[in-house]
């Protein structure tokens, strides 16, 4: 074998023609989904998605956010603290990207996803901690990180322990540790 990838078969999700792409050409999948982020057949009603590349105040953020967790969408909520850690200062990455690792965790518990979703919840915990150690903030946005990441390692060892999918809206986070969104 050569190696070009004319010795290689052509997988059918690899040929342009049948790729969605966005305005720059780019891969991108236009398939519906559900509130858990899960791709629906074409032609099937789904939740209305998440604008990609949204630049919002981190507040805002922080807002639009929980609003999510609280509707039972965490995929949703990790693709706008996605935003705020690619559009944010580079001194905030830590904090947005563990966000976003702890909506997607709940996102795989939500799901049935025990393992992948424990794993992402004590990681994004521990990213959160970290940059919250490191930064000497603790209460970034009104972010309570210390009960931010007590309540992600709880719900790992519920997802372990259970072994079934979480009712998202149930485990929804309290981001601000005061009670409030």
């Amino acid at each position: 074998m050569s190696g070009t990838s004319q010795d290689r078969p052509v997988r059918e999700q690899d040929r342009e023609q049948d790729r969605d792409r966005d305005e720059e050409g780019r891969a991108h999948n236009a398939r519906p989904r559900d509130g858990l982020g899960r791709p629906l057949p074409y032609g099937a009603s789904g939740v209305a998605r998440q604008p990609e590349g949204v630049v919002r105040s981190p507040e805002d953020s922080v807002a639009e956010a929980q609003a999510l967790l609280d509707a039972g969408k965490p995929f949703h909520a990790h693709e706008v603290f996605e935003d705020a850690w690619k559009s944010g200062p580079d001194a905030e990455r830590g904090l947005w990207r563990g966000l976003a690792q702890l909506a997607v965790g709940l996102t795989h518990a939500a799901r049935g996803n025990v393992a992948g979703g424990a794993r992402l919840l004590r990681r994004g915990a521990g990213a959160v901690e970290e940059w919250s150690a490191g930064s000497g903030q603790v209460r970034p946005y009104g972010i309570g990180v210390a009960e931010l990441g007590g309540w992600a390692r709880e719900l790992a060892g519920a997802v372990e322990r259970e072994g079934a999918a979480v009712d998202a809206r149930a485990w929804a986070p309290r981001l601000r540790g005061d009670g409030s969104a």
